[in-house]
């Protein structure tokens, strides 16, 4: 079979631990035997992060921005036991919020439905899809370990000089301080994403913040979303016949957790971190979600929306076998590769993404699969394959499909 060809190289970020091990088991049977790969390479594991003082993670953003479309590995965000594990110069950014910050896109995440695996909230039919603000908030926050007794201020200085003051808390004792912040011209963009996205799949679109609490930073994202849909996007839902609302996101869980899904969550950075691994989680699996950040200008970043299993990756050092969930891992590769294909006009590409989706499915539906699945599947009979098996049958499955044509 003749290798299909790429005119414009992806840029592939590789990653941390068992996923970094997938990651080139995925490359070596399911990509380099059907496609002349051509790549932008970036090693975004910690070690590497750490030698180039982080650079690395801009450098492959910046070529994220050139190139269009980048496949990326998941990657440790370091806590403090991760600075001694590693011996860290310092707690390193999440290389995500990072990228994110660089592209400002949004990330829309949807689960992998299958046969066979049930979603754990009985009212669910259809995937909800996450869409998440991929800038500011907690993940470019600013911290302060407050040492004894003091008062807390927030301060903004103008570039005139000016200052506005907000009194924060008065330090009775030691504590902690944490400082957030976020742009009009993000929070835009994220809401035309958002809008745009729901148009193209023709999904209804729930937008929840708690501005009843936050009765500024919030509600800023309340009133710009409103702003926007009633000027640009009001006309266009009607027409579609779908709709946009605000909630709570107290309100919203509940609405969620009673619905039949079928709709686009629209969440604050941090809350879409959270709400995505519960849906991807109640859904089946948090290996079984697709992840891709878009950004304003049309910019791609394909990824898995799980870590990096640091458990089994402990378990593959001692020699033991592990039966690890490579599916949106491979998910990851075929959307880049998809649309890379579809950038190019690389039909053959598209193809081979469709194709090898396909192979993952039937391989789950026909019995096979790891172990998380096998534990939590309505099929009898199954067979549970380990990590490098699973992916083999995979490939198994993608040759029977190209083979009937």
């Amino acid at each position: 079979m003749e290798k299909i060809k790429m005119n414009t190289p992806l840029v592939e970020m590789d990653g941390d631990e068992m996923t970094r091990i997938l990651w080139k088991i995925i490359k070596d049977e399911l990509i380099y035997p059907y496609i002349d790969l051509k790549s932008v390479y970036y090693d975004l594991g910690l070690e590497n992060r750490n030698a180039t003082n982080d650079q690395v993670t801009i450098d492959s953003a910046n070529a994220n921005k050139k190139y269009g479309v980048a496949v990326k590995c998941a990657t440790i965000t370091p806590n403090a036991a991760r600075m001694t594990e590693y011996n860290l110069k310092e707690m390193w950014k999440s290389p995500n919020g990072t990228i994110r910050a660089i592209l400002d896109g949004t990330v829309f995440r949807t689960p992998i439905t299958v046969k066979g695996i049930e979603p754990y909230v009985r009212s669910w039919k259809k995937p909800i899809t996450i869409a998440r603000h991929a800038y500011g908030d907690v993940y470019k926050n600013a911290e302060i370990d407050v040492p004894g007794p003091g008062k807390a201020e927030l301060v903004f200085t103008g570039s005139d000089g000016s200052e506005i003051r907000e009194p924060i808390f008065e330090f009775k004792g030691p504590g902690v301080l944490q400082g957030m912040h976020n742009l009009d011209s993000s929070i835009e963009s994220f809401a035309r994403s958002c809008f745009n996205y729901a148009l193209d799949t023709k999904q209804e679109l729930w937008f929840a913040s708690k501005d009843t609490i936050s009765k500024k930073y919030d509600h800023t994202f309340k009133d710009i979303f409103q702003e926007i849909f009633d000027a640009e996007y009001k006309e266009k839902f009607d027409a579609a016949g779908i709709t946009y609302f605000y909630t709570l996101i107290d309100d919203a869980v509940a609405r969620v957790m009673k619905s039949e899904g079928g709709f686009i969550w629209a969440c604050k950075n941090y809350d879409g971190d959270v709400m995505s691994d519960m849906v991807s989680s109640a859904f089946g699996s948090l290996a079984m979600m697709t992840s891709v950040l878009v950004s304003p200008d049309g910019n791609y970043e394909y990824e898995a929306a799980h870590g990096t299993v640091q458990r089994h990756y402990y378990k593959h050092l001692k020699g033991e076998e592990t039966s690890t969930n490579s599916v949106a891992t491979i998910f990851a590769w075929t959307g880049a590769l998809r649309k890379r294909g579809e950038l190019d006009g690389i039909a053959a590409l598209e193809q081979f993404a469709d194709h090898m989706e396909q192979a993952v499915i039937s391989t789950i539906e026909s019995g096979k699969m790891t172990k998380d699945l096998a534990l939590i599947t309505s099929l009898e009979h199954v067979t549970v394959l380990n990590s490098e098996e699973f992916i083999k049958a995979v490939r198994e499955a993608y040759d029977a499909i190209c083979a009937k044509g």
